[in-house]
């Protein structure tokens, strides 16, 4: 098979794409005929080390993908040979095959595209752990996404009005502004790129979301936006923590949440799936009964073929994309 590699800590340009054996499928493993490979931002961060897993060297990046079982592991009864799946890791998808675990692998609806499938779990999933399992969302509140025209900030618009929440989503530009009200956002705001005056982007933030404040703010950019987003977030609200797209991990005040009697709280998706594999697979049927029914939908701004996945990852890692 085909696999575009990584084999030494590097850019996304530094990958290659070679001849590798075929994979044979391990206990509680399945190997897919690989159709799709979505591309997130881990992606970027595993090929520099900088991501919460480092795999040995040489392998393939890509988080999730969709495609057809080729062969199953011992122990494996949920999926078998010939099923359309979709299923996720920690890389890997980058590949002709890929060996992900059965536990993280699910069946696709019959009218689920590959592309679609690829670009559906990671997005949607994080979102719903964070804003339904952390954030604790609910009708009326106020929600704030900070890069809301990226994969999960795409997500979270969806699963905030899909939950009855007022969603403002912020973001860098005026055309991913009003790509985030296409989406259904009820309001978009475009903060400028660092440096900045916090004090200002403070204002801003506390100007959208309202007197009373956000209920609930996600937040997966990080850097100098995270200390002025929290300073607009109301009395006993919840500052989601779920990534730092924008580079840098922020040092916030102690005496924010102590004054807004509020929540810091993180959420790693990757590592609740991993700890509560039973709950993950109950989101997952949630999830799939909203794709059903026409509620949700992974907005796909480019597509590439394998040899070109380096493309693909710069583009996502400089924040070039929609969805």
């Amino acid at each position: 098979m085909k696999a575009l590699l990584n084999k030494a800590v590097g850019r996304p340009e530094d990958l290659v794409l070679e001849e590798t054996a075929d994979l044979i499928a391990t206990p509680g493993h399945v190997v897919i005929d690989v159709a799709a490979c979505g591309v997130n931002f881990p992606d970027a961060l595993i090929l520099e080390d900088k991501y919460q897993v480092k795999p040995e060297r040489p392998f393939s990046p890509g988080c999730e993908v969709s495609g057809v079982v080729r062969a199953v592991g011992e122990g494996v009864t949920h999926v078998a040979v010939g099923d359309r799946v979709l299923a996720g890791g920690s890389y890997g998808g980058m590949a002709e095959q890929a060996m992900m675990k059965a536990t993280r692998t699910f069946k696709i609806p019959d009218a689920m595209p590959f592309d679609e499938a690829a670009a559906f779990m990671m997005t949607f999933g994080t979102s719903w752990y964070a804003l339904h399992d952390r954030g604790q969302l609910k009708a009326g509140d106020t929600l704030l996404i900070l890069g809301a025209a990226g994969g999960v900030g795409a997500a979270a618009i969806a699963l905030g009005k899909i939950a009855g929440a007022r969603v403002i989503a912020a973001v860098s530009t005026e055309e991913k502004a009003a790509f985030c009200k296409s989406l259904g956002a009820d309001e978009a705001i475009v903060y400028p790129r660092a440096p900045f005056d916090s004090r200002a982007l403070a204002t801003q933030f506390k100007a959208a979301v309202g007197e009373a404040g956000a209920d609930v703010i996600y937040d997966a950019i990080g850097d100098d936006y995270a200390e002025p987003a929290l300073r607009s977030i109301a009395w006993g609200g919840r500052y989601l923590v779920v990534g730092f797209a924008a580079g840098q991990i922020p040092k916030i005040p102690l005496n924010l949440p102590l004054l807004k009697n509020c929540q810091i709280v993180g959420a790693w998706w990757g590592g609740w799936l991993l700890r509560d594999p039973q709950a993950f697979a109950e989101s997952g049927r949630a999830l799939f009964e909203l794709y059903s029914d026409g509620k949700i939908r992974p907005h796909i701004s480019a597509r590439f073929p394998l040899e070109r996945g380096a493309e693909a990852i710069r583009k996502l890692a400089d924040r070039r994309v929609l969805g």
